[in-house]
């Protein structure tokens, strides 16, 4: 059987699929003066993401996470989803969200075939959330979440970056709200970009100072699936819910890595911060290209470098996270 491994020896059963590179929301940590630039109408079109997705299957991915931008923006959403879901190979299809009408729209993303929902919840505060996202819509996120379960969804994700000044000391609340709720709650460390300097040095902060907040209070590490995220989780007996951190400058942080990306556009990332983007989008006009299209994905899957260089203040070619998903 194909299979994508790199020369560390990594293997790669996870694709991140960026769809569009458009978000309508505002957060003080990646777009904060909204998405002046972006090219969705040029995204990838459905025929192009299945032969896309259908190389990459062949290859033994198995987990397919759509992403942003903002996912949902994509009107032919729902049609990516059920596209993804049929072919061979693909086990989960999951998608990131910032929650925009979440309430309103999850039932037709379980319709069309979503296994997993990653949502963004920044703060519980409503006022705290408005002021990282630039919109008062906390409560439709969480009615949303709310919906999922009534639906029959086990459990949730949801992600939050960690910051300085404007949520790092809403731990207690975070966990009260875990409690009796199977959610997982990611804190995601800020991550420096080509245009927030200024911002990350003002709010970082280390994914360690929650880390030994846990452990200190009884949560317990727990091992990680082969093909879920980076996150390291911990669960606690009294806890329905679990935490993850996310931690991207810990010096083993890509030990694991085993996740590839393509953006919105066509090109395979290597690593989320890496100088460029390979493009594939001429091999995906018919389906005759694939042996071509598979063959060029294992062959640059070869230049992948064993780690990044985030710890050096070296961002590459990622100006915002929305540029291909985060």
């Amino acid at each position: 059987m194909l299979r994508l491994q790199d020369n560390q020896g990594r293997t790669f059963p996870y694709l991140r699929l960026s769809v569009t590179d458009l978000c309508n929301f505002r957060c003080n940590y990646c777009l904060p003066d909204g998405c002046e630039e972006h090219h969705h109408k040029e995204s990838l079109t459905v025929d192009e993401i299945r032969r896309l997705v259908t190389a990459f299957a062949r290859l033994g991915v198995e987990k397919v996470r759509i992403t942003g931008g903002e996912p949902t923006l994509r009107h032919e959403f729902n049609s990516i989803v059920t596209t993804i879901k049929q072919i061979p190979g693909i086990q989960t299809v999951a998608m990131t969200t910032n929650g925009y009408k979440m309430d309103q729209r999850i039932e037709s993303w379980l319709e069309a075939g979503v296994d997993a929902i990653n949502v963004s919840v920044d703060s519980l505060d409503a006022r705290g959330f408005e002021t990282i996202t630039g919109h008062n819509r906390l409560q439709e996120t969480l009615s949303g979440i709310d919906k999922g379960f009534e639906l029959g969804m086990t459990g949730f994700k949801v992600n939050a970056v960690l910051m300085r000044g404007h949520n790092a000391d809403q731990l207690p609340d975070f966990l009260n709200w875990i409690k009796e709720q199977p959610i997982t709650l990611r804190f995601i460390e800020l991550m420096q970009t080509g245009d927030n300097q200024d911002f990350f040095n003002q709010h970082h902060l280390e994914g360690s100072t929650v880390r030994d907040q846990l452990l200190e209070s009884g949560w317990v590490r727990v091992a990680r699936h082969k093909s879920a995220g980076p996150a390291q989780e911990y669960f606690h007996p009294d806890y329905r819910g679990r935490i993850g951190l996310i931690t991207p400058y810990s010096p083993d942080f890509c030990e694991d890595c085993n996740r590839l990306r393509v953006n919105s556009l066509g090109k395979l990332q290597l690593c989320l911060f890496g100088d460029q983007g390979y493009d594939l989008r001429h091999l995906l006009q018919n389906d005759e290209q694939q042996p071509e299209l598979i063959s060029r994905i294992q062959n640059f899957l070869q230049l992948k470098q064993d780690k990044h260089f985030l710890q050096n203040g070296y961002t590459g070619g990622t100006a915002t996270l929305a540029q291909i998903g985060g």
